[in-house]
């Protein structure tokens, strides 16, 4: 404690006013000198205790700092007292648990690349170990034209399944990243189903399937026009999947005064009880999954959709169909 320049100046003040109220008391009086001695020396000494006490006080917080630095998060140094070493000491709590949380949320973050990475690898290794084999039989001088023409075109579908994915992922990345800036805009709900449909008209008509959509022209809300198609595209392009030849899809939607509701149903395969939990997580199949499933689709429209203040829900029973209800919240002030 000495060794402060502070506190041996804030000392030798205190010895010499104490001096020199003795001398000037002991001018005046001859018992008042040894009072006031007696006086000055029970104030420097209650003022040294207290500044012992306060810096013993420190050097513990300083060692609460340095074990929250290796990591120590479960110490707690609230002493819901008044005082500016209470309000320190509430302060470093709250830093210490906000620290602990960030470090649980780094925690999981690493476990979730891991997990993503691992991914990744899995689905890319199929159409790699597929596209070797077919280079390499087409490195075959005596394969046959139609043999050639057909491995070519497989190299193709395997390329083109290479690319969705890794463009999905890179989706992904960006929503989870936070990076995505999802614009407020109104949509037309019957403009964003149309769109939505587009693509997924030929499969559509391979399959002799029927779409249906009802609801009012005038239905809207507020969100990301694109982002938003691209999270119905996904749904509709697993319900085209699910549902067998000759069946039905249909697109309800409405609008109320709480939020839009995008109803889309199918009368296909429909989901186990086992799946419904997993459906939204990433790289999930279930058991009526195609074996050209990724298992990103409805995890990123999931994403999308909540991404924007929305809700997503799913209803199925198997060999009846299935239900996917989306939910647009309004604005609140």
């Amino acid at each position: 404690m000495l060794r402060n320049r502070e506190i041996r100046t804030y000392l030798l003040i205190m010895c010499t006013v104490g001096v020199t109220g003795t001398i000037l008391a002991n001018l005046l009086s001859f018992f008042a000198g040894p009072f006031v001695f007696i006086i000055s020396f029970a104030l420097i000494s209650t003022s040294v205790f207290f500044t012992r006490w306060r810096y013993k006080e420190i050097e513990k917080l300083s060692g609460y700092l340095r074990k929250i630095a290796a990591g120590d998060y479960s110490l707690d140094v609230r002493d819901n007292e008044e005082g500016e070493l209470s309000i320190l000491k509430n302060e470093i709590y709250k830093v210490t648990i906000m620290l602990s949380e960030q470090g649980e949320q780094l925690k999981k973050d690493k476990i979730r690349l891991m997990d993503a990475i691992s991914d990744i690898s899995h689905q890319l290794k199929t159409p790699l170990t597929s596209m070797m084999v077919m280079a390499d039989l087409l490195s075959n001088p005596q394969l046959t034209t139609d043999k050639r023409i057909e491995f070519t075109r497989n190299i193709e579908i395997q390329l083109e399944r290479i690319e969705w994915l890794v463009s999905s992922l890179l989706k992904l990345s960006k929503i989870d990243a936070g990076t995505v800036q999802f614009k407020k805009e109104t949509v037309n709900v019957r403009e964003l189903v149309s769109n939505s449909v587009e693509p997924l008209l030929i499969p559509m008509d391979i399959k002799d399937q029927t779409l249906l959509i009802e609801g009012e022209d005038s239905t809207r809300f507020i969100g990301d026009f694109n982002w938003s198609r691209e999270a119905l595209l996904n749904i509709l392009k697993n319900c085209v999947e699910h549902t067998q030849k000759g069946g039905t899809i249909s697109i309800r939607f409405e609008e109320n005064a709480l939020f839009t509701e995008i109803i889309i149903a199918d009368n296909g395969k429909g989901i186990g009880k086992e799946d419904l939990p997993y459906i939204f997580k990433r790289f999930y199949k279930g058991k009526n999954a195609s074996d050209d499933s990724v298992g990103i689709g409805l995890a990123m429209a999931h994403s999308i959709v909540t991404s924007q203040m929305g809700d997503i829900d799913v209803k199925s029973e198997q060999n009846i169909g299935t239900e996917f209800r989306i939910k647009f919240y309004k604005q609140t002030i």
